[in-house]
């Protein structure tokens, strides 16, 4: 069963049976779901009640592998995540960050051979770099990998990884830390996101991400800034936001020199 959302915003609406039935049903009750949820979540200047799905509360949520959280950034990634749920032994809850301008993204396809073979990927690694070029790794998560790799490519930039983690929950240690020892030249590491800082994957997943650094060197934050509001309501100012945080994850000193209040 798929339950989607016109908007991920409106799943705010469904809280109380996220709380009460799908996160903890397994725990409670031993009430086992193979639910998928699909929650359009994405900043493309729509407005506050039109962005987020927030991935924070179910993050939050997630505990000793009670449910999945997931955001594929391609047409090959979505057909085998959904597969891989169908075939599974363990049925559990599926929770997908779908953005809609994905739909009609010009650089979010795949080749039939990506559908037809291979599995999904819980880590895609960066395909245009030399690893012992790289000074500075970005992971990142969702749509906004596009316009950085955009960035990245107008540029010519090929000091600067550019990793998409495309599951967050359980989260692919193994995996993002094979990323990290693959450059052995790297200094930093940036983890880019669209939400403000108080919300989206940071909080959340900053302590995974640090032990998969260990004390090898500093990792920082790219994004907006603290809000109550999900997004802005003038696209202008979205548009300007979301400059510059592409700017700060690929230029910034220490990405966007922020933190929480």
């Amino acid at each position: 069963v798929i339950w989607e959302a016109q908007f991920g915003d409106f799943v705010n609406g469904a809280q109380v049976v996220i709380d009460q039935f799908i996160s903890s049903g397994e725990a409670k009750w031993g009430r086992l779901s193979g639910l998928v949820m699909f929650l359009p979540h994405g900043f493309e200047g729509q407005g506050p009640e039109h962005s987020s799905a927030r991935l924070e509360r179910f993050l939050q949520l997630c505990a000793v592998n009670n449910m999945q959280v997931c955001m594929p950034s391609t047409p090959a990634q979505t057909f085998h995540m959904l597969r891989r749920q169908m075939l599974r032994k363990a049925r559990k809850p599926l929770i997908v960050m779908t953005p809609k301008s994905l739909l009609r993204h010009k650089l979010a396809t795949s080749t039939k051979q990506q559908l037809t073979d291979g599995q999904f990927q819980t880590v895609i690694p960066d395909r245009r770099t030399k690893a012992k070029d790289v000074k500075r790794i970005i992971f990142c998560s969702g749509k906004v990998y596009y316009d950085l790799l955009e960035q990245l490519t107008e540029e010519q930039n090929g000091s600067v990884a550019l990793s998409r983690v495309e599951q967050l929950y359980p989260f692919p240690r193994s995996a993002l830390t094979a990323q990290i020892d693959s450059y052995p030249n790297a200094k930093e590491v940036i983890w880019c996101q669209e939400e403000p800082i108080n919300q989206g994957a940071w909080f959340q997943i900053r302590h995974h991400l640090q032990h998969c650094i260990a004390d090898r060197f500093p990792l920082y934050y790219a994004g907006r800034k603290g809000s109550p509001s999900p997004a802005v309501g003038a696209l202008k100012v979205h548009i300007k936001e979301q400059q510059q945080l592409v700017k700060d994850a690929i230029h910034g000193e220490h990405g966007s020199a922020i933190d929480a209040e």
